[in-house]
């Protein structure tokens, strides 16, 4: 069996979904981090600012994390299937 072509934006949306929830788990963690360390912090404006830099990590990461994932995707899949026209595809062997 012989990968000949690779659906594009079909990979892409598949990959975008899957990097949009690792931008939610990393924001979570960034999140709870800056949450930390405004409980920490020893005056009112600091802890404002980490406040809001956690929520916006929240909502921020999983959309910059799906759209990069989506783009690298569409262009790997798409110089992929160029690639696979010139020197053929990837072999496998399935059972």
């Amino acid at each position: 069996m012989v990968i000949k072509r690779i659906g594009p934006v079909s990979c892409a949306r598949i990959t975008g979904t899957l990097y949009a929830i690792l931008g939610l788990l990393i924001g979570a963690v960034v999140s709870l981090t800056a949450l930390v360390g405004g409980f920490a912090s020893r005056t009112a404006a600091g802890s404002g600012i980490a406040t809001a830099l956690g929520i916006g990590a929240i909502v921020a990461f999983p959309i910059l994390y799906g759209a990069i994932g989506f783009v690298s995707t569409l262009i790997g899949a798409w110089l992929y299937n160029m690639l696979a026209g010139w020197v053929g595809g990837i072999q496998m062997d399935v059972e």
